[in-house]
């Protein structure tokens, strides 16, 4: 039997693969990552650089709190939770500046336990974030910086069931989404 044809596709399975991968940013502080969502919807959402993101500077396990694609889908989130908010002809500018997501890593509980994130109290999710939100004439109804948290999160009994990594910054999203937008949309009406 013949085992070349079948080992030479097999190799270029594992390269199609592995190029696939390479295309994706691999960490949230790729230099090669965007800083910004595409897309001409009426909510454009950038950051700032990750890496000096508190979640990454203060991290006691940098490898694991880079991985992954963690802030372009939290910005995908602000863009379509605030989305949902704005009137017709509104626009909003949102850049996030910082964040520190709820948990942190422990590596004193040994190798084991390296790269699990533990919730506690002392870990609340923290966002950053700068917002100009400008009606159809392109005045501007709203704008500022907001520093959200939520020190109470381990306490919220419906997200405890949920099993979405970013449930809790999302939270944090949706809370100012109701807070800040729904009123400064609606008013100019």
């Amino acid at each position: 039997m013949n085992r070349k044809p079948l080992v030479a596709g097999l190799l270029t399975c594992l390269l199609v693969i592995g190029s696939a991968n390479a295309a994706g940013p691999r960490t949230v502080t790729d230099p090669q990552a965007p800083r910004a969502l595409s897309g001409d919807g009426p909510v454009k959402v950038s950051w700032t650089d990750p890496a000096q993101f508190t979640e990454i500077r203060q991290s006691t396990n940098r490898f694991e709190a880079q991985r992954g694609n963690w802030v372009q889908q939290l910005a995908t989130y602000v863009q379509t939770s605030a989305g949902k908010q704005l009137q017709p002809g509104q626009t909003l500018d949102v850049t996030l500046t910082d964040i520190k997501r709820a948990g942190d890593y422990e590596p004193w509980h040994g190798p084991r336990g390296n790269d699990i994130r533990i919730l506690r109290d002392i870990y609340p999710p923290r966002i950053a974030l700068t917002f100009t939100l400008t009606d159809a004439q392109g005045q501007v109804l709203a704008q500022g910086e907001r520093k959200l948290s939520d020190s109470g999160y381990l306490h919220n009994i419906g997200l405890q069931r949920d099993t979405d990594p970013l449930r809790y910054e999302k939270r944090l999203v949706d809370d100012w989404v109701r807070r800040d937008l729904r009123s400064d949309a609606t008013a100019s009406r």
